[in-house]
């Protein structure tokens, strides 16, 4: 009963605040979710040079990350910097790091620099892309909206929450369960059907989106996410851990928060670029 006690607890704080940077403006958005992309990608690089010998500096893939979220953020909130100038830092850092593991005599070179771009691509890039996200569906004279951010993790919470309620009730075919034992494809319909209403319910009150884009929007987040999800759970059953770390009481760590988003992303802006709205 006590650690169910401390989940909620945390996981509410942990809502409650993510929600509030996200809808109180992209001063208080942009400085959040760039610490919690150091922090993950700390937390990656952790677990990369524990549990697979990496051995690339994990300050280095830190500060690239930093970069570049920040070239992402000027880019998305201040259209009159040159891209190229913005993100000149961040290409100098990755060209200079690749010749550093390049040169090193640590471990196996190719390795570490597959390791250490992994921390970039994986986690870095999904981060600082949300910075474009928040672009979407500005008004006239802004670079700042908090919809589509805050409905990526609506539909993630949705679909996890009736994905474990369809689970635990009728869930009997696993999914892959080498991988992820619990999920079942029942529990899959079932997330996805409750973040299908989610979108029917967001068309209703916000007409940027007609009902079949909204409800477009929630299958793309409900199946990149749970590919995120399995794609996490293959890593950390590779590297025979249960938690990618411990930052949040009773969830884990950060990648264990936002292993699902990590994938849903770039998928939905992709697919809001698709039908014209980025």
């Amino acid at each position: 009963m006590k650690k169910f006690i401390v989940r909620t607890l945390s996981g509410a704080l942990f809502a409650g605040i993510l929600v509030g940077s996200i809808l109180y403006g992209f001063n208080t958005f942009r400085p959040l979710f760039l610490v919690f992309m150091a922090l993950a990608v700390n937390e990656f690089s952790t677990l990369l040079r524990q549990h697979k010998n990496a051995s690339f500096n994990p300050f280095v893939a830190f500060m690239c990350s930093v970069l570049l979220y920040v070239a992402f953020a000027l880019t998305a909130h201040n259209g009159k910097l040159p891209a190229l100038l913005v993100f000149a830092p961040y290409m100098i850092a990755i060209l200079c790091t690749i010749v550093g593991i390049s040169f090193s005599k640590k471990g196996n070179n190719i390795e570490n620099l597959a390791y250490f771009m992994l921390t970039q691509i994986y986690v870095a890039l999904p981060f600082s892309l949300l910075q474009i996200l928040s672009t979407a569906g500005a008004p006239e004279g802004e670079t700042y909206y908090w919809l589509f951010p805050l409905s990526i993790f609506i539909f993630i919470w949705c679909n996890d929450s009736g994905a474990y309620c369809i689970g635990c009730l009728i869930g009997r075919h696993k999914m892959f369960e080498r991988i992820s034992p619990k999920k079942t494809w029942e529990g899959l319909f079932g997330g996805v059907a409750v973040a299908i209403g989610a979108g029917a319910v967001m068309a209703q009150f916000f007409d940027i989106m007609n009902i079949w884009q909204w409800i477009g929007m929630a299958v793309v987040v409900v199946v990149s996410g749970t590919l995120g999800d399995l794609i996490e759970s293959s890593m950390k059953r590779e590297m025979q851990i249960k938690d990618s770390g411990n930052f949040l009481p009773g969830h884990g760590g950060l990648l264990d928060r936002f292993d699902s988003t990590l994938f849903a992303i770039p998928c939905v802006i992709v697919y809001l670029a698709f039908i014209g709205i980025l």
